[in-house]
């Protein structure tokens, strides 16, 4: 149940990051004062926080997803086993997440 909850959350904060990212692509082809002023926000202590919770969001849908795909093979819906999918789905989010970000910070 917590991790249906948790597909249907990430889903809808994927629809908010989204919009983040828009309007710095859109400010991007706008001008050069305007993508500063955007470019400031989205760099910001605030900024990098709903960009992490975004990248959080964005992995842990995704591996929900392949997760309710196992489940539509007919693989994986005995109790134990879903509830080691629910973990590697934490698990594995948390991971690809600090992963990605490890390399955001190594590179710039």
């Amino acid at each position: 149940m917590t991790m249906s909850i948790l597909h249907r959350i990430t889903g809808g904060a994927l629809y908010v990051g989204t919009l983040l990212v828009a309007w710095w692509l859109t400010a991007a082809a706008t001008s050069e004062s305007y993508f500063a002023f955007v470019d400031g926000i989205v760099h910001s202590w605030l900024g990098l926080l709903v960009l992490f919770g975004f990248t959080w969001a964005m992995f842990h849908h995704l591996l929900g997803g392949i997760r309710h795909f196992i489940w539509d093979t007919g693989a994986g819906l005995e109790k134990h086993t879903a509830s080691k999918l629910g973990w590697a789905t934490i698990i594995g989010s948390v991971l690809l997440t600090l992963a990605v970000w490890a390399v955001y910070f190594a590179i710039g």
